[in-house]
């Protein structure tokens, strides 16, 4: 199936869920945007007029005049002297976004770029030809230039790119996707390297992970709450309704899909616990906001994905030079979902220790069968409260840095592709944390069979138990959490919730 790009109507879910070789074509009425502002730019050429990017030096070199005959070395060079990336090259569903992202974006019409150009990009999508590009080297204002520049060499004929498991170079790419190499014209190699695609690419993959991660929490820390034979007052609707918060009110309502009357909660029904501790208790109001936080996010994102980050613009006969590129909305939301994502895991980890405790008088110190001859989960513990740690060190937000780049004429930067970055290795480590707390959940469940909970949460332990079963004494524990970490990564657990 082929789909229309007219550079307004992308869905967030459908770029976060994007596959391997997407076809895409540009709409009509994409194309004929795009060809009214490329007859801009040439008619800007025909008049001689100054005009940032198409006939002038780009950054300190803004006001150096460029020669017409000069116009197309110009954008080549542009794209050779940009190509400055360094570090591992991004993942190939990173790649994938990119090239529908920067697409998308050249659809709309404002960028004085020709179509056959951006169709080029489309094939490599469609062939899943995929650029080589580093993960580094992009300040996130004046558009992700490095690396869109390791993008943008690909088109010409000089980049790499892997396909099938296979390196390929030069024009080598070009063969792979169907197309010859492109000579750039005026204005198109800064269209292609001016944009936020690299910097949303990164968010969105981390927004996609940070909400599985969340859906997962609330169905791992429900069987917490059963573990730990917890209460399921601090669930009920009326409390979160006497606050109003939108995002506590939806994790409290799916809590309590997951509980219910279970024999483990009625065997404690007469016991003298008052309260549970607030990493049980308070998980509504802190997940909550998680969510609120994802909410937000979406909808910054969406509207960058159908946005135009270019710079000038064209607007029928003028061309508008302004700073789309910034990435400052791109950096904040990512690193507003990497605060929030840290605080989650932090509440996991101290779930991870109520459940290694003693809590419930039912269990042993560190779910242990023998305790001092046993370590059980002691050690887990400490691996969780690792991980939470370096959280909390990576959640320092990027976006309040910046660093003055180009002899100080791009003097305010966001940050926004350290902002991702960091965002994922966050979701990393929260995955392992949250994969510790479900491991020891569901040990804690079946040291006190041959009561049960709810059909939800006994599924929840059915899948793990499929791939971890049970095992009373110490043992390795390093494939455990791999096997659970993977578990949660793959969408399963999160899964659950809509079953």
């Amino acid at each position: 199936m082929t789909h229309m790009l007219d550079g307004r109507d992308l869905t967030l879910d459908s770029v976060a869920g994007l596959a391997a070789g997407a076809r895409y074509s540009l709409a009509p009425e994409a194309l004929v945007r795009m060809n009214r502002s490329r007859d801009a730019v040439d008619a800007t050429i025909a008049k001689g007029a100054a005009s940032y990017g198409i006939t002038t030096g780009f950054g300190a070199f803004a006001n150096r005049r460029i020669p017409p005959a000069k116009l197309v070395e110009l954008q080549t060079n542009l794209v050779r002297s940009h190509s400055v990336g360094v570090g591992a090259p991004l993942a190939a569903h990173h790649v994938r976004r990119i090239l529908l992202l920067k697409a998308n974006s050249l659809a709309a019409g404002y960028s004085g770029i020709r179509p056959a150009v951006v169709e080029t990009l489309l094939k490599l999508l469609a062939a899943d030809v995929l650029p080589v590009i580093p993960g580094k080297g992009s300040v996130g204002a004046s558009g992700d230039l490095a690396p869109l520049a390791h993008l943008s060499l690909a088109l010409i004929g000089e980049g790499s790119a892997m396909h099938g498991g296979r390196l390929l170079e030069g024009a080598e790419v070009c063969r792979a996707a169907g197309f010859e190499p492109v000579a750039l014209q005026a204005k198109e190699g800064l269209a292609l390297l001016n944009g936020t695609q690299v910097s949303t690419a990164l968010a969105i993959d981390g927004w996609a992970r940070a909400r599985r991660l969340l859906e997962s929490t609330v169905v791992v820390g429900a069987l917490t709450v059963e573990a730990l034979a917890g209460s399921h007052t601090p669930f009920d609707a009326r409390i979160h309704d006497a606050r109003g918060q939108a995002g506590q009110r939806e994790i409290a309502r799916l809590i309590r899909t997951m509980l219910g009357d279970s024999e483990i909660h009625s065997s404690h029904a007469d016991c003298d616990r008052v309260q549970d501790p607030y990493a049980v208790r308070c998980l509504p109001q802190v997940a909550g906001a998680a969510w609120d936080t994802l909410e937000h996010a979406a909808r910054v994102l969406t509207g960058e994905i159908n946005g135009v980050s270019d710079n000038p613009l064209i607007f029928g006969d003028d061309i508008l030079s302004g700073g789309n590129f910034h990435a400052a909305p791109i950096g904040l939301v990512a690193d507003f979902m990497a605060i929030a994502i840290t605080d989650l895991s932090s509440m996991t980890e101290r779930r991870i220790d109520l459940l290694d405790r003693r809590v419930n008088p039912a269990l042993n110190m560190f779910l242990t069968t023998e305790p001092g001859v046993e370590s059980g989960f002691m050690i887990a513990h400490v691996t969780a409260a690792a991980l939470a740690s370096e959280n909390k060190t990576l959640a320092h937000p990027a976006s309040v840095d910046s660093i003055p780049t180009s002899a100080g004429q791009e003097d305010h930067v966001s940050m926004a592709p350290w902002a991702g970055h960091k965002l994922l290795q966050i979701c990393d480590n929260s995955a392992m944390i949250l994969g510790i707390e479900l491991l020891v959940a569901a040990h804690a469940l079946d040291c006190q069979r041959p009561l049960r909970t709810t059909a939800r949460l006994e599924a929840l332990h059915d899948a793990l138990r499929r791939i971890v079963p049970f095992q009373p004494r110490d043992h390795r524990l390093d494939g455990d959490i791999r096997a659970a970490t993977a578990l949660i990564e793959s969408g399963a657990i999160a899964a659950l919730l809509r079953t």
